[in-house]
């Protein structure tokens, strides 16, 4: 692992609210220059799912993101506070979206979401030999879903159709998992 290159000169706070914490860092670069760096700092982890039944179907989640002023289709996400286990997140989130309980679960993907600016990481897990219950949102959510051959969401990236980079990664890896 490299050293850091960067020296610190000082902080400060340019908003804080429960869910991230941006910063300004005036610094001193790797080449000697004095500049700044803003840092977003998410005070949650971001936990993915990828729902499997026994037919290769998985469940994707539709929702408007209000960052981007689109709609999104995405695989069932939420936040992890820190301290929580990240299964355990992963658990809750699948079953407040979709209303799936899966007995068997494996971690399967980490990954930094935007790290230039951002110390978001996340991490996905497969969810298998599923269970329908209830879905149970939040008040901030108006979510669709939907149920699909995996191949579909394969598909759907390659299409542009799911954008949400935690998604992509995910379905991705797996698509490429299942072919090796």
């Amino acid at each position: 692992m490299a050293n850091n290159p960067w020296k610190l000169l000082n902080t400060k706070i340019q908003y804080d609210n429960p869910w991230i914490k941006v910063e300004e860092d005036n610094v001193i670069n790797p080449n000697g220059g004095k500049g700044i760096y803003g840092r977003v700092h998410f005070k949650n982890v971001a936990v993915g799912v990828i729902p499997i039944d026994e037919e290769g179907n998985t469940w994707l989640v539709g929702q408007y993101r209000y960052p981007l002023d689109e709609y999104s289709w995405e695989i069932p996400e939420g936040g992890c506070p820190i301290g929580e286990k990240e299964l355990d997140a992963a658990k809750r989130e699948l079953k407040e979206e979709t209303g799936l309980i899966a007995e068997h679960w494996e971690e399967f993907l980490r990954i930094h979401t935007s790290n230039s600016v951002s110390d978001e990481r996340g991490v996905v897990f497969l969810a298998k030999n599923l269970k329908q219950g209830e879905t149970q949102f939040e008040e901030t959510e108006d979510l669709k879903i939907k149920k699909l051959p995996l191949e579909e969401a394969f598909q759907m990236v390659m299409k542009g159709e799911i954008t949400d980079s935690i998604s992509m990664a995910a379905l991705l890896k797996l698509k490429v998992s299942l072919t090796q």
